[in-house]
């Protein structure tokens, strides 16, 4: 399938603008003190949040970024009324991994989330008492890091979690409302309640919604569908524009659980737009991995996808959109989603705490200018994290995009699940040019020795590996 590089002419907003008055004995001439600038920044109205976050949806699965079948129209609307960047990266393309760095700012080795379970193969296997136990342990680790929830309570700010959500309770990451009530207890792996926002309509959302803006508080909405995620099981109404095309079943499927996500997106923002909200409300979308269906087999997924290092398992757009501060326009820069907590943050005036690695992309959004990056890090493990507090124990991959040059080297990680998903990229480093092969099918790595061994030298320096020993 032809995937082609679009442009979609940007829609100008109205860009509102903050008039400071600069009185001093010196005159205008003279720069604004620390304490003028952060009366400036209080005196604002603080945007709403609102972050959207799709569930295994591939990166060139959109219309706006060029598939010339999926339609996707709201979120095409918000990918020309935002800032649109292409290239955009998740560190790791896992769910909860990748969830938990989206929420709290931080790499999987630094929140120590770097798996959906423990291990099976503990004594009693997932049934016994030791996989239970294990598996609080991992909840466990939320409470040691900052979340973007608990950031933005020191603002007044008020959160509801619906959707994905594998740390716990709602509660336990500093959100005030949710609907995950969260493992142990039963039936709560990755939502449990929060699961149905979407496949079931938005009303805890828009209930919400309704309820802040009439106590004219300032909200947080992290909105996570386990959508196009499987099951897939669209509407017969959608269903049947896909079914229609000649497709394996389980392609259509998958394409319409994309319309069907994109329909519930169109409904949030229609009734935010109802409230006159949306001017000062930033939505950022992102999904938390990519995703290739297998035509063969329902629900399942081909490898080079979801759980691996290529650019199908850790590609995404991301947008960001603000019609109060941010010109629209699709940017070409290299962003991760470890960079979502510092911009918000960014966005409503809160210190961003040193420890994060991201960048606060608020100035540059709102100004338009390039970003002084080049670089971009991730890393990858396997599903069933084996020492609980040893992320290295399982380390599969790692990953670091420069300019148009990618490098992916692994690792010996213990891997006990989705074998058939690793064991053929458990190989010597791959080395590829992203600006001429962006499906990663020329592996350049023996063409270009130096090169490897710069990257090499970047993952290193990104953070220094003690234990795990590299594939050669």
């Amino acid at each position: 399938m032809k995937i082609s590089k679009v442009s979609l002419p940007g829609k100008l907003l109205t860009v509102g603008v903050c008039a400071m008055i600069c009185i001093s004995l010196q005159g205008c001439a003279s720069k604004p003190t620390a304490e003028s600038e952060e009366v400036s920044i209080q005196d604002e109205k603080l945007p709403n949040i609102v972050l959207i976050l799709s569930d295994d949806h591939a990166w060139n699965d959109y219309s706006f970024m060029g598939h010339d079948i999926v339609q996707t129209p709201n979120l095409d609307k918000l990918a020309s009324d935002g800032i649109t960047f292409r290239h955009a990266y998740v560190p790791t393309s896992l769910c909860r991994p990748s969830l938990a760095t989206i929420a709290t700012g931080l790499y999987a080795y630094q929140h120590g989330i770097t798996g959906n379970n423990p291990s099976k193969m503990v004594p009693g296997g997932k049934e016994g008492q030791e996989y239970h136990r294990l598996r609080e342990r991992i909840i466990a680790k939320i409470d040691k890091v900052k979340t973007l929830p608990q950031l933005l309570k020191d603002k007044g700010y008020v959160s509801l979690q619906t959707g994905k959500w594998w740390e716990g309770s709602y509660s336990r990451a500093g959100f005030d409302e949710g609907m995950t009530r969260g493992f142990p207890q039963l039936g709560g792996r990755h939502g449990d309640d929060g699961l149905k926002i979407g496949r079931q309509g938005i009303a805890p959302i828009t209930d919400f919604i309704d309820r802040m803006d009439e106590q004219n508080n300032p909200f947080f909405v992290w909105y996570a569908p386990f959508m196009p995620h499987a099951p897939h099981t669209p509407p017969t109404r959608i269903l049947e524009k896909y079914a229609s095309l000649d497709l394996p079943e389980s392609i259509a499927k998958y394409y319409a659980m994309i319309e069907w996500f994109d329909e519930t997106t169109g409904q949030l923002f229609e009734h935010i737009e109802g409230r006159g909200l949306s001017v000062n409300t930033l939505v950022v979308y992102v999904s938390d991995n990519g995703w290739i269906t297998n035509p063969t087999q329902e629900g399942r997924f081909l490898p080079k996808s979801k759980q691996s290092p290529n650019e199908s398992g850790v590609r995404t757009p991301i947008i960001y959109s603000l019609p109060s501060k941010f010109k629209s326009g699709f940017r070409e820069d290299l962003v991760s989603s470890i960079d979502i907590v510092p911009t918000i943050l960014g966005a409503t005036g809160i210190e961003v705490p040193p420890e994060l690695p991201g960048i606060n992309l608020y100035d540059n959004l709102v100004n338009g200018e390039p970003l002084n990056r080049d670089t971009v890090f991730g890393e990858g493990y396997a599903h069933d994290m084996d020492i609980i507090d040893d992320p290295e124990s399982t380390l599969l991959y790692r990953w670091v995009i420069k300019g148009d040059w990618k490098l992916i080297v692994s690792y010996d990680g213990k891997n006990a699940s989705y074998q058939k998903y690793h064991d053929q990229f458990l190989v010597g480093p791959r080395l590829y040019n992203l600006a001429e092969d962006e499906h990663e099918k020329i592996n350049l790595a023996a063409k270009y020795p130096q090169k490897v061994n710069l990257l090499k030298d970047q993952l290193e320096q990104w953070y220094k590996l003690e234990e795990r020993k590299m594939i050669k």
